[in-house]
């Protein structure tokens, strides 16, 4: 057996943190799917900043939209669902054989209304009904303003994919939101079946604190955070709240764990999907560190159901100065101001070529 049989009989699922033009083009997408067991995707700005910019693939579409006088967050909707759309079909078969746990895609709201509670449920709304997929989740950020947003999507039956969570604290907020569009739609008599995953980011506490911490303590704090996160989850799905909701049809929201690619160079591409063993969460992965699971030697253990050494980890990082929870909310503020920037260099770049690709159409017709 190897490391991706070994995750998928253990319960977890494995999905891209990636998508582009590029790979739906020369099956690299639909190798994952048939050889890795790839089932589900995640995007964002920052995503799809990258594939718009690393070549001519989306050139084609940007051209025509633009000729029909499409331009910024509109424009670039369309192209992103494109792409969805596409990769929605692979991960089909998944979504219908699981009965809609897995095998799904998802599409970051515009992160300038991280701060916008009901602008972000509007706009979640009308992403939904215009991608028109069974299986594609809208991310809303688990900010303060966020968490409201999520709540009130999920009642109106929006399957949503919380992001930027860093903590067992954060994670607890949305999760809560998610319990509660639960019951609000069970007091209206509306099914209770409306999907949702919980996305904690991982990779960037280690990156925040790699120069402050002793050697020892390198690349340690963001497992640590996930594992005590992870008994957060089981503990809320064990509690009687859960129960009652579950004996009247509702599904969990799954943990996911997000930012697992490695950032620093001499650590193992796999250090973070090898930490996270764990059945019914799913881990999505860069292509660089799917590749690297894929090739490992051995198997992973499962991820430790009691946290682990978590609490001792903690608390050294707290006797070396860090405070987790004030480096929480930095992350939290960080992350979406990183997606804030890649918006608007998203939305420059389109700007861009459609001039310059309008530019070179009215050179050719004269």
């Amino acid at each position: 057996m190897n490391t991706i049989q070994h995750l998928r009989k253990l319960g977890q699922s494995l999905w891209l943190d990636s998508i582009s033009r590029q790979m739906l083009d020369d099956g690299r997408l639909q190798r994952y799917v048939a050889k890795l067991e790839v089932t589900g995707l995640t995007s964002n700005p920052t995503i799809f900043d990258e594939a718009i910019g690393g070549g001519d693939a989306y050139d084609a579409d940007i051209a025509r939209k633009t000729a029909e006088g499409k331009s910024g967050e509109a424009l670039f909707t369309e192209l992103a669902l494109d792409d969805l759309r596409r990769a929605a079909a692979m991960f089909r078969p998944a979504h219908d054989d699981t009965q809609g746990v897995d095998g799904w895609v998802s599409m970051e709201l515009s992160p300038l209304l991280a701060a916008d509670t009901a602008g972000s449920v509007s706009a979640a709304a009308r992403i939904h009904r215009a991608a028109n997929l069974p299986n594609l989740f809208v991310k809303i950020p688990g900010t303060p303003e966020g968490v409201p947003a999520i709540e009130q999507s999920i009642f109106d039956g929006v399957p949503i994919n919380v992001t930027l969570l860093f903590s067992a604290e954060q994670y607890l907020a949305a999760a809560n939101a998610y319990l509660r569009g639960i019951e609000r739609r069970l007091e209206a008599g509306r099914p209770p079946l409306v999907a949702s995953v919980a996305s904690l980011f991982v990779s960037r506490w280690d990156k925040a604190v790699a120069d402050k911490v002793p050697a020892a303590l390198r690349n340690r704090l963001g497992i640590a955070i996930a594992q005590r996160t992870y008994v957060a989850y089981r503990d809320l799905y064990q509690s009687a709240r859960w129960q009652k909701l579950a004996a009247a049809g509702a599904r969990p929201q799954r943990m996911l764990w997000a930012s697992t690619g490695t950032k620093d160079p001499n650590a193992p591409e796999s250090l973070y999907a090898e930490a996270f063993a764990a059945p019914d969460t799913i881990d999505t992965l860069p292509e660089k560190t799917l590749l690297s699971l894929s090739r490992l030697d051995h198997l992973p253990p499962a991820m430790p159901t009691d946290g682990g050494d978590s609490l001792h980890i903690l608390a050294e990082f707290k006797r070396a100065g860090i405070d987790t929870d004030a480096l929480a909310l930095r992350l939290q503020r960080e992350g979406a101001e990183a997606f804030v920037k890649s918006w608007h260099s998203l939305m420059e770049r389109i700007a861009d070529k459609g001039r310059a690709l309008g530019g070179m159409a009215r050179q050719k017709s004269g």
